[in-house]
């Protein structure tokens, strides 16, 4: 069966109930897509994680070394990783009970979408959440 996204009411009920969005390579060089990305999200009202092994804040906001490590609940997993690292990101997300995997824009991967779906997680994938949440919730969350 081919993927198909959710719907833009599916979606755009997705982000009116989503607080927390975790962001799985998330850099902290701001002119990298990742960066502006989760920063446009973080003005319109979303609580942003970043996950990044690699740096301690980013955004103002503690960064972690994993999905597992993050002690908060995660509504949304966003995915900013090459495809083929993603199917690991997604056991992780269903580990942690997270309600969405969202690949960014360009990124697409069956094998991370069937786990996710499995574990009961909505999936989006090769959309980027700015622009969606831009369309559907013109103002923001607040």
């Amino acid at each position: 069966m081919a993927f198909e996204n959710p719907s833009r009411e599916e979606i755009k009920r997705i982000l009116q109930e989503t607080e927390t969005i975790a962001v799985v390579g998330l850099s902290d060089d701001p002119s990298k897509v990742s960066h502006m990305v989760s920063e446009a999200m973080q003005a319109k009202g979303y609580k942003i994680i970043p996950v990044n092994p690699n740096a301690d804040t980013i955004l103002g906001e503690k960064a972690y070394a994993s999905l597992a490590d993050v002690p908060v609940p995660i509504d949304i997993v966003n995915v900013f990783r090459r495809p083929e690292h993603t199917p690991p990101i997604a056991k992780e997300a269903a580990q942690v009970k997270a309600k969405t995997l969202w690949l960014q824009l360009g990124i697409a991967n069956d094998e991370a979408a069937e786990i996710a779906r499995e574990a009961g997680m909505n999936v989006v994938m090769d959309r980027c959440i700015k622009v969606e949440d831009s369309i559907l919730l013109p103002r923001g969350k607040a």
